[in-house]
């Protein structure tokens, strides 16, 4: 599975992850990052940001290889600057953020389209959000919001009232649409079946890219279908309880202490490259 480091590609997740506390990547890790890229080693990121908002970690990391974006709903390549792969929302997800918005009058919300992101209910957290991503957001009803493309749908609200709104989507039972968390005060509607670790799967099937061995990393609820998909599924000590549980390896470092670069350092090690 390690035989050649030149077939292996590490996707990391970013906040809580390759990020550290103060949303910045490490040296450790960029020092790490170039080492394993220098020995032929493929690097990536799975993420929940958008095109345009993760557009300046891409430069900063130099990233060759496509990311997985919208937590799954799309593979992006900035070298060629061409979508790969989507997989959006049913034209009800509209009717089902309207619904929601009825019962959790607190909550902010936005979709998010290839284009640029659309806020539909403005609050603290999701002027938090677009503070934190660095996007500048239209706003609009929901009604007026273009149709199609519609990748996610993110609902921002304090930490307490999360529970509340997951407990709401259970009783309404909705079996066309699914739902994570992915972070305190973040919850998404996404295409049904879609996360990052289907996005892993098709990402298989692109061009060039059989054959590889996929490691990843990450540490909440949005990335354990990822780390369960991958070859070798990692986490770093910061992860929550049930994301440990579904890793293969569980790093000694948080993501304030470098702990994409111990992996990397596992996997050259794995690779015979020590």
């Amino acid at each position: 599975m390690f035989e050649e480091i030149s077939k292996v590609i590490l996707l990391s997740d970013m906040d809580g992850t390759l990020l550290d506390s103060k949303k910045n990547i490490g040296e450790a890790d960029r020092e790490a990052i170039r080492r394993f890229t220098a020995l032929g080693g493929k690097f990536s990121v799975a993420t929940g940001r958008t095109i345009q908002s993760f557009r300046q970690y891409a430069d900063i990391l130099e990233l060759k290889s496509p990311v997985i974006m919208y937590n799954g709903a799309a593979i992006y390549d900035y070298t060629s600057e061409k979508l790969l792969f989507t997989s959006p929302l049913p034209e009800s997800a509209r009717e089902t953020a309207r619904e929601i918005l009825a019962e959790m009058p607190e909550a902010g919300g936005e979709v998010l389209r290839p284009e640029g992101t659309y806020i539909f209910r403005d609050n603290d957290y999701e002027q938090l959000h677009t503070k934190i991503c660095g996007i500048v957001p239209e706003y609009a009803d929901l009604d007026d919001i273009p149709s199609g493309n519609w990748l996610k749908v993110l609902f921002a609200m304090s930490p307490e009232n999360i529970p509340l709104i997951e407990l709401l989507v259970r009783k309404k039972g909705y079996d066309t649409v699914d739902f994570v968390r992915s972070a305190e005060i973040f919850f998404e509607m996404m295409p049904p079946g879609v996360s990052k670790g289907s996005a892993l799967t098709q990402y298989r099937s692109l061009e060039g890219m059989e054959g590889y061995t996929f490691v990843s990393v990450g540490d909440f609820d949005n990335d354990t279908e990822m780390i369960k998909a991958a070859d070798l599924g990692a986490c770093p000590a910061n992860a929550e309880a049930s994301v440990k549980k579904a890793a293969d390896l569980v790093l000694t470092r948080t993501n304030d202490e470098g702990a994409v670069a111990e992996l990397i350092d596992r996997i050259i090690t794995l690779c015979g490259k020590s």
